[in-house]
């Protein structure tokens, strides 16, 4: 565990990353995603990934990994890939106009998990880094999207990513836990897109937990004002970056696969099944018009295939729909789509973040 102080000021200076940076996280994302497919294999007991290696004209390429039709997972996706060229995308040079001139290089791993089983939560996995001459930054962030939710599950999924934040400081969890509850937002709904996880962007050595300088970022939701309060980490380098980046990576299989496994065998009927493919419509309005990663890929020319690999296999919307009150449904709307403090819950019962 790595100690820091933290201060109400933020430096002004960016160190410069490792020379070898850019071969040590592809290396690290490529193994993580072996990693994790292996891992979800094993959970499926039937079905395999299929990979897709592809290259991108202006500098780049990756291999996408689609598991269909198996017997917990319907459908689902992990993807490596590494991009660099000239031209930075338009999204980048508004956040950070120093970058202007220089060469870009961005790599990533993401997934996203459909089961078959309604008890079974959607999971989605993102981490990434960026790099553009001076500026640089680690970002991403995990989050459960449950259909017919169990306390225990969702307090077991937050605990767990809680432990791997702690190794690093104990302001990353509550910090990006409230940034996860904000930025898997439905506005036009509403409501969380789940039960939240994790998430964070623009993690470099200057240090500010939760940067309120870029598009998209509030001065005055609670992630940014937890920030506030806990101030610049000072002292962080490239490499406990990189290390915090590892340690989220690898407690994914450890905070899913127990869930997977305790409900893959529960009985439902045409009832909850109607009720997931309707919950999914949720899940492709945020990634098609909200999430950073869709936009990004597509400013920059990724693969299109792997891009929108997030998108559930099938989907259903119903105008007007309302849960019966009382009912399953109506439980995850009251309870499980409003933030909660799950970390807590065991002891305090239902408590609002």
């Amino acid at each position: 565990m790595t100690a820091f102080s933290t201060s109400d000021k933020t430096e002004t200076t960016q160190a410069l990353p490792p020379q070898d940076s850019r071969e040590r996280v592809s290396q690290w994302m490529k193994s993580f995603q072996d990693q994790v497919c292996k891992g979800l294999e094993a959970v499926d007991g039937e079905a395999t990934f299929r990979e897709d290696s592809w290259t991108r004209p202006e500098g780049g390429g990756g291999r996408s990994r689609v598991m269909r039709e198996g017997r917990v997972f319907e459908q689902g996706g992990v993807n490596f890939s590494e991009v660099w060229g000239k031209d930075l995308p338009p999204s980048i040079l508004v956040q950070r106009p120093e970058a202007k001139g220089h060469s870009f290089y961005a790599t990533g791993t993401s997934m996203v998990l459909h089961p078959r089983n309604p008890y079974i939560p959607t999971v989605h996995l993102n981490y990434r880094y960026f790099e553009a001459g001076p500026v640089w930054w680690f970002g991403g962030g995990i989050d459960l999207t449950p259909y017919y939710p169990f306390e225990e599950d969702v307090i077991h999924f937050h605990q767990t990513l809680k432990q791997a934040c702690d190794q690093h400081h104990p302001e990353y969890y509550p910090t990006f836990k409230l940034w996860c509850d904000e930025y898997f937002y439905l506005k036009h709904r509403n409501e969380t897109r789940g039960v939240g996880g994790i998430f964070f962007d623009y993690q470099d050595t200057q240090g500010v937990l939760y940067p309120i300088f870029y598009p998209g970022s509030q001065m005055d939701t609670p992630a940014a004002q937890y920030s506030q309060q806990v101030g610049a980490v000072q002292g962080r380098t490239w490499e406990d970056l990189f290390a915090f980046i590892q340690s989220c990576g690898n407690a994914f299989l450890p905070a899913y696969t127990p869930i997977a496994e305790k409900r893959k065998d529960t009985e439902y009927g045409d009832r909850e099944r109607q009720f997931q493919l309707y919950r999914r419509g949720r899940y492709v309005e945020f990634n098609l018009v909200y999430d950073r990663g869709t936009i990004f890929g597509l400013q920059t020319n990724g693969r299109t295939e792997s891009i929108l690999m997030s998108l559930p296999p099938m989907v259903r919307w119903e105008y007007g729909y309302e849960p019966e009150a009382g009912s399953p449904e109506a439980r995850l709307y009251d309870i499980f789509l409003k933030p909660q403090d799950w970390i807590n819950w065991s002891q305090n019962g239902a408590h609002s973040a």
